[in-house]
């Protein structure tokens, strides 16, 4: 290499699914992936061996990786398993039932049966101790020591791994829960302590509890598997920083994820919505649908003009899937999707009322589906691609691990086929079809709540199952095109790569615009941007400009929500309060139409984030110089079954690593690669555009 050529700068990331785990290593313009079985006892077994496996492909070693991205559903499987440690809750003297008194509402009017999760706090493990503070911030009651001191004994007693702190109006005043930390920590060394004045300073006393609880639950879990994860990278010569991805999109240390780990409950679905918010900036599309179908479960996002749509309220543990209210709120910065029960491990089965149903509950990669041959006997969706000709048995995953048609074959005759009376391959596309509708009808309803509709918006399609159901996906919504980008079956992983290392800080401070105090206000941001520039710095480097994002949740005065309004640039002054007031009538109109005349208004919340510059990489296969138009030329033939038909037909079967631009294929047709496989249906013509993506097109509309 020459004297004055930079150093190639190599960067690794790692996401964990419910069935694999997925590996990207991305250096000097070009990406290496892998694509393995997760390891669900031992999570970093996994990771570990997949790092090693791929740094050594590449002809690298550990020390050569400059950063390494971590995603990981461990923190949300914790707590939907009840995994999770023995929890304290200290709260405000009468207010120790919060967590189940809840907001008094039913999210299911006329379930006369209707169940809600179990809370993470057992009631006689939830304290309270004498102090009160009003909204204010004023203390009203000094804190009595004496009574937290004697709850730390009880605490000491019950054998508690794990305490939050959450007392009536700490968002306002936090200074009395810093200090039952200090009393605790002294009194009990070693235990885990979350305040609700960091994890979630936001009003709402239910929300905010529910947050900082199931912080506390999973906070030894995440602490205890971070410090592992840390230990054997670095015991393996990795000495690189290692960050995580937020589910609100960005990427934190090990040290604040094990703080905050809460934050990390959706951080793989948010990296396939950086990635597809990255390829619609690319691709000129400014709407666009992300599609993000893995092992376990599919994804969808709406992405307007490159951003995803985001929000600061999630529910976790939904008694159903499809209600909400069902579940635990946690009050965090996320990326806004709809989560369905429909991977390629999603179990199919008959129901009470003689109907195909199929999911939520996946078989995982342990046994994983029938055709995997590793015990499984129930039929999966992915027995079901395999059972209708449109996976490749002998070639899954490149080889690396062949599938067994005659098991899925058997598992859907046994548990679809006979109790239907369906023949051949009738019960294998009867699954495909009813999994295709469950997430058609998902987005259908995830775009109409948010007053879009989904046939506008281009589909980007990622994750291993996701390219295979795309086609028929689009069909059902009537969306005229659909682009599945390189490496599309780990492109979560790929998508922690396009994250920016950022923080985002909160602060609910009630302030009215006709008494707006702008020097209170320039105070409020500042004391939040130094917050959070505490976190991104130490990272970003001391010379890398930070970019910085404000906004204030504001409503009319007597609401009970309040809608998100961008902040002005710059220091607050006396034009202020009318520049939000034009702000907010814009946005209340295009949410409501309409504005309330004259009604005074005021802002509840104040969130900033700041975010260091992501890194782009590759933007394409250099590989793949364009060719003059042309019809493609397949590599092979393949038996597929034929819905219209009722019999099989030979698909020609395309290799992406032979496709160039330029090429064209006319669907029906099958273009295969390691990690995933895509299917253009016969309503589809398919090609690859200069930045190695397939776009698929519905006929007639080119």
């Amino acid at each position: 290499m020459p004297a004055s050529a930079a150093p190639i700068r190599h960067r690794l990331s790692v996401d964990i699914g419910g069935t694999f785990t997925d590996v990207v290593l991305e250096g000097g313009g070009r990406r290496e992936t892998l694509k393995l079985l997760t390891t669900p006892r031992a999570p970093e077994e996994a990771v570990i061996a997949g790092s090693l496996e791929l740094i050594g492909r590449a002809g690298l070693s550990p020390a050569d990786i400059a950063v390494f991205v971590h995603g990981t559903t461990l923190a949300t499987n914790a707590i939907i398993e009840r995994k999770g440690a023995r929890v304290a809750l200290v709260a405000t003297q009468g207010h120790r039932d919060i967590i189940e008194v809840a907001d008094e509402s039913r999210y299911d009017q006329f379930d006369l049966f209707l169940e809600r999760p179990r809370p993470l706090v057992e009631r006689h493990l939830r304290f309270t101790v004498p102090e009160r503070c009003d909204a204010a911030g004023r203390i009203v009651l000094p804190l009595e020591e004496a009574a937290v001191e004697a709850v730390a004994g009880r605490i000491a007693e019950a054998g508690v791994g794990s305490v939050a702190v959450c007392l009536l109006h700490a968002y306002a005043q936090g200074a009395h829960e810093r200090r039952i930390r200090e009393i605790l920590a002294a009194r009990l060394p070693g235990i885990s302590i979350s305040l609700s004045s960091e994890v979630s300073p936001e009003i709402r006393e239910y929300e905010r509890t529910s947050t900082v609880v199931a912080n506390a639950y999973v906070q030894p879990l995440m602490a205890g598997y971070l410090e592992r994860l840390g230990r054997d990278l670095a015991a393996r010569g990795f000495a690189c920083p290692v960050y995580l991805m937020t589910s609100g999109g960005g990427l934190t240390t090990l040290e604040t994820a094990a703080r905050f780990p809460i934050r990390l409950v959706e951080s793989g679905p948010a990296g396939g919505a950086i990635l597809a918010s990255h390829l619609a900036r690319q691709n000129g599309i400014a709407k666009a649908l992300s599609f993000d179908m893995g092992g376990t479960t599919a994804k969808i996002c709406l992405i307007d003009d490159a951003k995803p749509q985001s929000s600061r309220a999630f529910e976790v543990d939904r008694r159903d899937r499809f209600k909400k209210g069902s579940g635990f709120p946690l009050r965090i910065p996320v990326i806004e999707m709809v989560e369905i029960g429909a991977g390629g491990g999603s179990i199919a089965r008959v129901d009470a009322m003689r109907r195909i149903a199929v999911g939520p509950d996946s078989a995982g990669s342990e046994p994983g589906p029938a055709c995997y041959g590793r015990g499984g006997d129930r039929p999966t969706v992915t027995d079901a691609d395999v059972a209708l000709g449109r996976i490749d048995a002998a070639g899954f995953a490149g080889g690396r691990m062949p599938l067994d048609a005659g098991r899925a074959a058997a598992a859907l005759d046994a548990h679809v086929g006979l109790p239907l009376g369906l023949e051949g391959p009738l019960a294998a596309y009867g699954v495909a079809e009813m999994v295709d509708e469950t997430m058609a009808n998902a987005a259908r309803v995830h775009a109409v709540e948010r007053g879009k509709v989904a046939a506008e918006y281009t589909m980007i399609a990622f994750g291993g199952a996701a390219p295979l159901h795309v086609a028929r996906l689009a069909e059902k919504l009537g969306v005229p095109a659909v682009i599945i980008p390189p490496n599309a079956g780990v492109g979560s992983a790929v998508g922690f790569l396009r994250a920016p290392l950022a923080f985002e800080v909160v602060r609910s401070r009630r302030m009215t615009l006709a008494a707006f105090d702008a020097a209170d206000a320039n105070a409020i941001v500042a004391s939040m941007r130094a917050e959070a520039e505490a976190v991104v710095r130490p990272g970003a480097g001391a010379d890398v400009p930070l970019a910085e994002s404000r906004s204030a949740l504001m409503r009319y005065v007597g609401q009970g929500h309040e809608i998100v309004v961008s902040l002005p640039d710059g220091a607050f002054g006396a034009g202020t309060p009318d520049a939000l007031a034009s702000r907010f009538a814009q946005e209340y109109t295009a949410l409501f139409t309409r504005t309330i005349p004259d009604a005074p208004i005021e802002i509840l919340t104040w969130t900033l984030a700041v975010a260091a510059p992501a890194e782009s990489g590759p933007t394409g296969d250099p590989s793949l110089d364009p060719v003059p138009p042309a019809d493609a030329l397949p590599q092979g033939w393949r038996e597929v079954y034929d819905a219209a038909t009722g019999t099989t037909a030979r698909w020609p079967v395309h290799a992406r690593a032979d496709l160039r631009p330029g090429l064209r294929i006319a669907g029906p047709a099958i273009i295969v690669e390691d990690e995933t496989t895509t299917l253009v249906t016969a309503r589809f013509d398919a090609g690859v555009n200069a930045l190695g993506c397939i776009v698929m097109t519905r006929k007639g509309t080119a």
